[in-house]
């Protein structure tokens, strides 16, 4: 077994591997750039070594810094992680030309699997079902559209070297085509530094269904389940599960025997992943297979008490695989939620900035359920434009998958992050959605079901009455603290007062304190509007920024965040506002009048921060709707920002590579 291992990766999967290692008495070295000087994988790793600068094309990219680091440490093997050097064959081969095992499957089945045009060539000798598509280079933007007639629409144009749904548009008419080719061949370019594309059907209604492979140098090869991947957002993963709630024994058998054939017939060494796309009748079709560690992998870990980077490590070392095909069993269901730093309210928009809070959820077993955060952060540390926009990956285990997910909602309440915009909210949201708890899934999900984007949960009636009763016991506890401060002179709120009325955002709520007294713990019986009493509970302190307690004897995990003179209450992808009085401040209160925000019609604003990439119009311009005005880069991603309806071009603020705050104003209209 190797004595010490590098990581040539940062974040979540570089402390994740290092877990493992420290579990199996491996010392470990972290690389880092400078925006990653003080990340917490160089913390815990047993030494780190500097790599250049914060560009991953001049640092995590960049072989020989890796394996001079390799050199400089004594390490004896690396652990690619996922994404960066995972998939790059000349980086596996340079590493065998120095003596440095990689922690990974061998140069033949790197070049075969993860170019994704020779791996369609080869599944397709290879007998394995394909999706329909030109696999040859296209010259341009008029040759793809010719294929794209001759296979018929929608078609998928593809980056070849491409992930995580970098340098991939979906096509619709030949216009879309033109367009898609030159995004996903730019995307492609910046990401991999290989701009070749190809182009195949797009099957609607997919789902997107993996199978996790694990073989060694020794012949054996086994299939450990499959993970449910269908949630995404311009196809990238948001939500994965284990196991799919659509597949059947029998077709769950005959997609793991392709995936181990496919495996067997490119020498597969490690652990990998063969993608599938499944139709509604489940037919299924090659995808792609990622010669790597997936995002996903805990969900599998999870329901087969298989470490999967420890597998990978020790068949790296020659050893052979501990268990066989039948020894595989699938155990309950699990759950995992991407955390990213974007802004869902913004149409998913990147955000960047430092963590001024980061609380997640405990870990650990909890009665029948598993918690489980892999991150790479910790409170304080800064959310770079420079990489990829995921926080952490919350996961649940629990023995059903209706189980599993209320696991999650719970957990995501309970998850704090503050000094940036992050997706909480809508995962929140999402484990409410029915379509979602009825596992009537295809990858087209997020687009259906939020085609305007996404925005708060609407609270109902017995809601509000929930927010209420939260928002009542907060400030009632507040109260009596302020009358407890030395050198008061005179009591605050005196005796508890029995009448309140809560604000939910431009609601109005009666309340009405029927028992119990001011304390920690607290217990009360109160009435909302008049209803019957229900009963609060709970040992929230001051400060605290999750509420957790019962509300009419249901389990509540709420987040609070101060607003002046109110609270702002989140809970299961709601967001309100709450405003807690007395009836006479109240009554003042409803006549105050409602401040207007400013009119921005005339500008264009940037809607994250990031690099602008172009300006396609120019001043005194007259522009239609839908047209092109700007293109702006954040974290790997290319938005083009389009106008809205006809206008004419007054001024240009920016100009490209001007990089941006949110809101900045780009251009000025007449």
């Amino acid at each position: 077994m190797f004595k010490k291992i590098l990581i040539a990766n940062r974040g979540e999967i570089a402390c994740r591997v290092i877990r493992t290692a420290k579990k199996m008495g491996i010392a470990t070295v972290a690389v880092y750039s400078d925006a990653d000087r003080d990340a917490v994988h160089v913390e815990m790793a047993d030494e780190a070594v500097h790599i250049g600068p914060p560009a991953a094309a001049e640092s995590y990219l960049v072989a020989d810094r890796i394996i001079q680091a390799c050199k400089d440490t004594g390490a004896e093997a690396v652990h690619p992680g996922y994404g960066f050097l995972s998939e790059r064959a000349s980086f596996c081969a340079a590493l065998e030309k120095e003596g440095i095992v990689f922690i990974g499957p061998k140069v033949k089945a790197i070049e075969a699997m993860g170019d994704k045009i020779e791996s369609k060539k080869f599944a397709n000798a290879a007998k394995v079902s394909t999706v329909p598509g030109y696999l040859g280079v296209i010259e341009n933007a008029d040759h793809a559209e010719k294929i794209a007639d001759e296979i018929g629409y929608p078609v998928m144009i593809k980056a070849s070297a491409g992930g995580g749904g970098k340098g991939m548009r979906i096509a619709w008419d030949r216009a879309e085509v033109r367009d898609g080719f030159d995004r996903a061949r730019s995307e492609a370019k910046s990401s991999f530094g290989d701009d070749r594309v190809f182009i195949e059907k797009f099957v609607v209604e997919p789902r997107h269904i993996e199978i996790q492979v694990l073989a060694d140098s020794h012949g054996n090869a086994i299939y450990l389940g499959e993970r449910e991947c269908s949630i995404q957002r311009r196809n990238q993963k948001v939500v994965e599960e284990a196991p799919s709630p659509f597949l059947d024994e029998k077709t769950r058998a005959a997609m793991g025997e392709q995936a181990v054939a496919l495996a067997r017939a490119v020498d597969y060494q490690s652990a990998g992943t063969v993608e599938f796309i499944v139709d509604k009748n489940k037919n299924f079709y090659f995808l792609e297979m990622n010669t790597r560690l997936q995002v996903e992998h805990p969900v599998t870990e999870l329901i087969t008490g298989v470490d999967l980077v420890e597998q990978m490590i020790r068949v790296a070392a020659g050893e052979k695989l501990a268990i066989v095909q039948k020894d595989v069993t699938l155990n309950g269901w699990a759950v995992e939620s991407r955390l990213y730093a974007e802004d869902p309210y913004r149409n998913f928009l990147p955000s960047i900035g430092r963590l001024t809070r980061y609380r997640p959820p405990e870990e650990g077993k909890f009665g029948d359920v598993i918690v489980r955060n892999d991150t790479g952060v910790t409170e304080g540390s800064e959310i770079s434009m420079f990489y990829d926009p995921m926080i952490a990956k919350l996961c649940t285990w629990a023995p059903t998958r209706a189980e599993a997910i209320d696991a999650m909602s719970e957990a995501l309440d309970e998850f704090v992050v503050d000094g940036i915009e992050h997706n909480i909210p809508f995962l929140s949201a999402l484990m409410q959605h029915p379509r979602w708890r009825e596992g009537r899934l295809s990858t087209g999900f997020i687009a259906e079901e939020y085609p305007d984007g996404f925005a708060p949960i609407e609270p109902s009636a017995d809601d509000k009455a929930v927010l209420a009763a939260i928002a009542t016991a907060v400030e009632i506890l507040r109260r009596d603290r302020l009358d407890r401060l030395t050198g008061r002179l005179a009591p605050h709120s005196g005796a508890l007062k029995t009448e309140w009325v809560v604000k939910i955002d431009g609601d109005y709520l009666a309340v009405s304190i029927r028992d119990g007294m001011v304390s920690i713990p607290m217990e009360i019986d109160l009435s909302v509007e008049g209803g019957k009493p229900f009963t609060v509970t709970s040992e929230w302190r001051p400060g605290e920024a999750v509420w957790r307690g019962t509300v009419g004897g249901r389990s509540i995990a709420a987040q609070l965040r101060p607003l002046p003179n109110g609270l702002r209450i989140a809970w299961k992808g709601m967001s309100v506002n709450a405003l807690t009085m007395l009836p006479r401040t109240a009554e003042l209160e409803r006549l105050m009048p409602v401040k207007l925000p400013p009119d921005t019609s005339k500008l264009l604003l940037c809607p994250m921060p990031g690099l602008v990439v172009s300006i396609s119009v120019a001043e005194g311009q007259e522009v239609k709707a839908g047209e092109t005005l700007a293109v702006v880069e954040a974290m790997k991603m290319e938005n083009v920002l389009r106008a809205e309806r006809d206008l004419t071009v007054a001024k240009l603020n920016a100009k490209p590579g001007d990089s941006l705050a949110v809101d900045a104003v780009i251009m000025e209209f007449a």
